[in-house]
């Protein structure tokens, strides 16, 4: 079975490489562990940021930049885009931010393929039937604050790997490479819905691809987490490839699949979070899914369509 850190590991040595070039940051520490700094102390790139979100999706997809006119005559941002052969694996099994790094007075989400190592959480793993056996760790951090040697020794014990096989990108939400690993979740976002909240096989889904616009740069911390997070909620547009067996609903699964479908549903996330006293846990999980839907059913040739791009909310969170 493929390796989600030793795909991602090619894209990691790119980074080092050129580092210069990415306006990048790289620091090894007294354990021999590495850390890529893609926007702590650093500018980043949009190339880093496109690399950087390769990397969170366990090099298991192809990812650009690209400025896109028909995203609203009103608003055309700079948007990411994604194409996976491996969808499951790419984004539950790598991309989805399913640890909380808790270390000393270090706290970030990690994401990426050591979580396949050190199966973070576990059920994921068991419901898309996959585990990574790599003698190396690769973990992508949302951070505003470097970790040291003993969040790294943390990480390689929780992978059964060495210190000096363990490598940590960190970018904060309010960095450049922050916003478009973030827009870059559009497709995950719709596999998290799909399992998490609807119960479906993610298993079926066999390609996928999804474009978002990448959120404006804001140095407040939390005002940023709201802007990247609208990007996807209501400007971010998804394609599912699913081989539906004869008991799937496909037209159903579409229509409660955008974030329009959700209860809390109309305001920027800014908001939402500030009600739930920035929880993420008191928040609807329905809430995480892209804009717009459309499902190809691969066995009877359906296609099926919902959600919208909502240019007003994302203008409002914004600031337009």
């Amino acid at each position: 079975m493929v390796s989600v850190n030793l795909e991602a590991k090619k894209t990691v040595d790119l980074m080092i490489e050129n580092a210069d070039d990415l306006n990048i940051a790289v620091h090894k520490l007294e354990n021999g562990s590495t850390v890529i700094d893609a926007g702590v102390n650093v500018t980043g790139s949009f190339k880093a940021g496109e690399l950087y979100t390769i990397v969170c999706l366990g090099g298991l997809a192809e990812v650009g930049i690209s400025i896109p006119g028909d995203l609203s005559e009103g608003l055309a941002l700079p948007s990411v885009k994604i194409k996976t052969h491996q969808p499951a694996i790419s984004t539950l099994g790598s991309q989805k931010a399913g640890w909380s790094v808790s270390v000393g007075d270090f706290f970030a989400l990690g994401s990426g393929p050591a979580r396949a190592l050190a199966l973070k959480p576990e059920e994921t793993y068991e419901e898309i039937g996959y585990m990574d056996e790599a003698d190396l760790a690769i973990i992508t951090l949302e951070s505003d604050k470097l970790p040291g040697a003993d969040v790294l020794d943390y990480v390689a014990k929780e992978c059964k790997v060495a210190p000096e096989n363990v490598y940590a990108l960190v970018a904060p939400t309010s960095s450049l490479v922050g916003s478009i690993q973030i827009a870059g979740r559009v497709v995950e976002n719709g596999t998290y819905k799909m399992l998490e909240a609807l119960h479906f096989d993610v298993n079926k889904v066999k390609h996928a691809a999804g474009i978002a616009p990448i959120a404006p740069v804001d140095p407040d911390g939390l005002k940023a987490m709201g802007k990247t997070n609208d990007a996807v909620l209501f400007g971010g547009r998804t394609y599912y490839y699913i081989e539906s067996e004869t008991k799937d609903d496909l037209k159903s699964l579409a229509e409660n699949l955008p974030s329009s479908a959700a209860d809390g549903y109309g305001k920027p996330f800014y908001d939402v979070f500030k009600e739930a006293n920035f929880d993420f846990f008191k928040i609807d999980k329905g809430m995480f899914a892209p804009a717009e839907v459309v499902i190809n059913d691969l066995t009877t040739g359906e296609l099926f369509r919902a959600g919208y791009v909502n240019v007003e909310l994302l203008k409002k969170s914004f600031g337009l």
